[in-house]
């Protein structure tokens, strides 16, 4: 009982997924809603918008590499 208590009360392990297909990144951090980096977002404007009421904030992503729509291990 005791060990399901204490599973129950750690946080599971989350990666930071910097995507190099996208240009923006929203880091959303706080104990409530877990933390994590969402790099999802073209423009600012968008990141900032889907941050409003969330602690959170916008960052560029510093892994962005304009064009890497290819999915690796198919190169020519």
């Amino acid at each position: 009982m005791l060990a399901l208590g204490v599973l129950a009360m750690a946080k599971p392990a989350s990666a930071q997924m910097y995507d190099p297909r996208y240009p923006v990144c929203m880091h959303v951090y706080g104990s409530l809603i877990g933390e994590r980096m969402d790099c999802i977002f073209t423009s600012w404007g968008q990141c900032q918008f889907a941050a409003q009421g969330l602690p959170a904030t916008c960052l560029v992503n510093p892994f962005y590499a304009p064009g890497s729509t290819r999915p690796r291990g198919f190169e020519r």
